[in-house]
């Protein structure tokens, strides 16, 4: 089947030195049963007829962050703020995204602050941002950067710091089998890396056990 240019761009990446073409639907599910019929299964049998569509549905959502703005989804910001001017902490939020060596899942949490200037920005933003990164495939070094400079880019805040702790099924599940292994990354930016007792105030807080709200 021939492929089609992409309808929809993909966004936040290097551009490529040729074109880039997206595969049709019809593609990806051909190829979806060629890794059945790899695995020595067939893809024709009764239990498998749907898998192919199934996996590409799911596809279409682990990866929908390649086609949207993480500058967009901070674009609206707030300057009414009473001169708040202490840091602001997003912690415990759920990660899930792919290791892009093996397209294996990679779990975790991430925890994200900010040290206002002159504006902020609404909390479910934050998460959102963290998400579109997410879902893309990633190393976790990768997306602790993207997620700290894209803050830093759009607020213009005094400081950004970022830590994300995740676990990364390409190494509990195959290769060397350490389950219970997790990696932290961390990226400061601005008075996080500058100023020491910022920073230990950040730790500090995300660090401990956590009582659940609402």
């Amino acid at each position: 089947m021939s492929n089609v240019l992409l309808s929809e761009p993909l966004v936040g990446l290097a551009p490529a030195t040729t074109p880039r073409r997206r595969p049709t639907r019809e593609t990806a599910e051909a190829a979806v049963r060629t890794l059945i019929e790899w695995a020595g299964d067939d893809p024709d049998r009764e239990g498998l007829l749907g898998t192919p569509d199934r996996v590409v549905r799911a596809y279409e959502e682990f990866f929908e962050g390649y086609r949207i703005d993480p500058v967009d989804v901070l674009g609206r910001t707030f300057e009414e703020t009473q001169q708040y001017s202490d840091m602001v902490v997003l912690r415990d939020v759920r990660l899930e995204s792919h290791c892009e060596h093996h397209i294996v899942p990679i779990i975790g949490k991430a925890h994200v602050a900010y040290l206002p200037s002159d504006r902020v920005v609404g909390i479910s933003k934050l998460a959102r941002l963290i998400e579109v990164y997410g879902k893309r495939l990633q190393i976790q070094e990768t997306l602790t950067a993207q997620i700290a400079d894209t803050l830093n880019e759009v607020l213009k805040p005094k400081g950004v710091a970022v830590v994300i702790e995740a676990a990364h099924m390409c190494m509990t599940t195959r290769g060397i089998r350490k389950p219970g292994v997790t990696m932290m990354t961390r990226r400061f930016i601005g008075a996080f890396e500058t100023d020491a007792e910022l920073k230990r105030d950040f730790l500090t807080s995300i660090s401990g056990s956590r009582e659940a709200f609402g």
